[in-house]
């Protein structure tokens, strides 16, 4: 954890509640964009985001300062899409939502980068329908977020191997989805 990072959770635990805006401000856009491609729908994302930060905020008292806070976030991020697509029983892999889509896309954009960008997330979309949960956990982990394997397997509370395993699973499911879907996308049609 950094040291401003670590200076803020500080400040929230001796009582400063104001020090806990600044400290979750630079996760929102990424913690949204994950609980999206996790949920498939914007108010569920946004409903699962904040069920993720009122969670952080009440159980920060039992984050250990000497681990890194992304990745705890992350982590606290997963388990409530998970509890939530419980909750809601219909985990069942649905079409991005026109809202996801709105949010999605940049303002400014033109009609043909909009349209791009809608078949781009349309196909997507459809590749991560091949997956397990769990693959798609990683994938969007490793390969969207960008986060290296031990800390994929810290927010996802699993050993690295599986963290390779499901996510070599993940690749090969979307490579073989892509080449029988949309084989123009491959370089020479591989």
């Amino acid at each position: 954890m950094n040291d401003r990072e670590k200076t803020l959770v500080e400040r929230v635990l001796n009582g400063d509640l104001a020090a806990f805006e600044p400290l979750v401000t630079p996760y929102r856009k990424p913690l949204l964009g994950l609980a999206c491609r996790i949920t498939r729908n914007s108010e569920d994302a946004k409903e699962v985001a904040q069920e993720t930060f009122l969670r952080a905020f009440k159980y920060l008292k039992s984050f250990d300062i000497e681990k890194d806070f992304k990745s705890w976030i992350f982590q606290i991020l997963v388990r409530a899409a998970r509890n939530y697509r419980h909750k809601q029983s219909k985990y069942e892999v649905l079409a991005m939502s026109e809202p996801a889509k709105a949010m999605a896309i940049a303002p400014g954009q033109g009609p043909e980068r909009r349209h791009d960008g809608d078949q781009i997330r349309s196909r997507l979309s459809d590749c991560l329908d091949a997956l397990t949960p769990r693959e798609k956990e990683v994938f969007l982990l490793r390969d969207i977020e960008e986060m290296n394997i031990r800390e994929s397997a810290r927010v996802l509370g699993c050993s690295a191997v599986s963290v390779r395993v499901h996510l070599s699973a993940a690749r090969k499911k979307i490579r073989v989805r892509i080449k029988e879907r949309y084989p123009e996308l491959l370089e020479d049609g591989r």
